[in-house]
């Protein structure tokens, strides 16, 4: 064994932070507790392993048997808490949750206890361990071995509250010294109701982008939608290997998101800070690792950040734009044109489905934004706008560009109505409204003219911007559309309400607290 550092073998104490340290040494000491060091079976590790000296992701459907990981150290599972727990629905979210979670070691048997009460944690369901290894990037940044946990929960009854809890082998969440750790999650109802859903994009770590989280929180969201840039571990944003990568940032904002995500389904999708290239396939290993969404895709393997999902009245898209965006084309046509065809034929299924009225898009790119720093691109508005026209969405919503923007209704890329703060819009008659929610916590970008917003309105006739073109220039424009512009931390909380004519309230929040937008989205319904 190497010599200890401070009484802790060397293998544990080089993948311990400052913190865990300290804690081990407490316990150590003060209870004459040691912990297990060493390369033991590790619980179920993800994938058919990894190749030594580079990054080789965790398998998206990884086997359940056991394996043994030269790079594991496994603690006694009384000493390891979970945490970064975050939930997603599945396929069908009136009866199907994804939980899961992360520790910082290896542990045993890990499951889900979930029931009626937080006393009645009855069911036991069993987790997969997905083991992701990020070797040493540079000098300063050690290799790295993460592990996420994920239990699929199916069989639920629809609009019911359930009590859960995430353990393993030596720490029961139904132990009554874990009875903090319980979380709670409500499924979908059976038939349409009033609810509300959140939205925003390009998070990171950041005391901003906590204070959003706690605002989201207070909304009582149904769910949580996240168009991509989650965490930033990735700072270039190109999808290269020679971007600058730490991957110990994802267990800050898992940590962070907790919060919130541990109660709401925390629906994400893939931006170009997502594309981490150490992992395969197409540098989504690390996604297929940390996330489980709806796999009813064109390829869950492939495609992690594409899916849909129905609510109430709402059928809900998530697309990855990596796949077609001009500006940065590391992805560019990965899927071969099989993301597009899926989104034809899906939002042609889901508005022609009974009962669902509105129809909500969201992904990163922007297809009409106006900001210095990316603005819109011209890859999504060839490849996805004119679907968008022809099955009459009802709202996009997207991040990429680190404000808020609000369009009037747009067809055939032009303005169809004007809609001011606090108007209203119909798709079918009007065109469609796009969002641009990239204020969750990331640097603030700019815009090229003043911002306009409830109570500081500034309406301009035209702005002068630019999109991206397949050259990948940045090709002129002087655009109409650019209604609500507003540079700071903000999300949309989005009110749902059936009816013989179905509502979307759509509500701009700063991080204050204070209202900087609002609009109404209304549609007849089908007889």
């Amino acid at each position: 064994m190497d010599t200890p550092r401070f009484g802790i073998p060397e293998p544990l104490a080089s993948r311990m932070t400052m913190a865990e340290q300290h804690e081990y040494l407490r316990t150590r000491f003060s209870r004459r507790r040691v912990l297990r060091g060493g390369a033991g079976a590790a619980g179920a590790v993800a994938g058919a392993g990894f190749l030594s000296g580079s990054a080789c992701a965790a398998d998206p459907k990884p086997s359940r048997a056991a394996a043994t990981s030269p790079r594991a150290v496994t603690v006694d599972g009384a000493r390891v808490a979970p945490f970064g727990r975050h939930l997603a629905f599945g396929a069908d979210p009136r009866t199907q949750m994804r939980i899961s979670w992360q520790v910082p070691f290896a542990v045993r048997k890990p499951y889900v206890r979930i029931g009626p009460g937080p006393l009645e944690l009855s069911r036991t369901v069993e987790a997969e361990v997905r083991h992701l290894h990020t070797p040493s990037l540079g000098d300063k940044l050690p290799a790295v071995d993460q592990y996420y946990l994920h239990a699929d929960v199916d069989g639920l009854s629809p609009d019911v509250t359930y009590y859960y809890g995430v353990g393993h082998e030596g720490y029961d969440p139904a132990d009554p010294r874990r009875f903090s750790s319980v979380g709670t999650f409500r499924t979908a109802p059976d038939k349409p109701g009033k609810f509300v859903f959140t939205a925003f994009g390009d998070q990171g770590v950041s005391y901003d982008a906590l204070a959003n989280d706690q605002l989201i929180l207070g909304q009582n969201p149904a769910f949580h939608l996240h168009a991509g840039d989650l965490c930033y571990a990735d700072t270039t944003g190109h999808g290269k290997k020679s971007d600058l990568y730490d991957a110990r940032v994802w267990d800050s904002f898992l940590a962070q998101t907790d919060s919130v995500a541990a109660s709401v389904p925390w629906m994400v999708t893939t931006g170009n800070h997502d594309m981490e290239a150490w992992y395969s396939p197409d540098g989504y290993g690390g996604q297929l690792a940390r996330w489980s969404l709806p796999d009813n895709g064109p390829d869950p393997r492939k495609t992690p950040g594409v899916y849909s999902f129905v609510y109430g009245n709402v059928g809900v898209i998530a697309l990855d734009a990596n796949d077609v965006s001009y500006e940065i084309p590391a992805n560019k046509g990965y899927t071969d044109g099989a993301q597009t065809r899926w989104l034809d034929r899906r939002l042609g299924q889901l508005r022609k489905q009974p009962g669902i009225d509105f129809l909500v898009v969201f992904f990163h790119h922007c297809a009409f934004s106006t900001t210095s720093a990316h603005a819109s691109d011209g890859g999504v508005r060839e490849a996805w706008v004119p679907l968008f026209d022809k099955h009459q969405v009802d709202l996009v919503v997207n991040g990429h560009n680190h404000v808020y923007e609000r369009t009037d209704a747009i067809r055939g890329g032009k303005v169809a109505r004007r809609v001011p703060v606090g108007g209203g819009v119909d798709a079918v008659r009007d065109g469609i409204v796009y969002v641009t929610a990239g204020g969750a916590g990331a640097d603030l970008y700019e815009f090229p003219v003043p911002d306009s917003y409830e109570g500081h309105i500034k309406d301009l006739d035209e702005v002068k911007t630019y999109h991206w073109t397949k050259d990948g220039e940045k090709n002129r424009d002087t655009v109409e559309w650019s209604r609500v512009r507003y540079t700071g931390f903000s999300f949309l909380a989005v009110k749902v309400e059936p009816g013989p004519r179905p509502k979307l309230t759509v509500t701009t929040l700063a991080e204050s607290g204070e209202r900087v937008d609002h609009f109404e989205i209304t549609r007849a319904r089908r007889p």
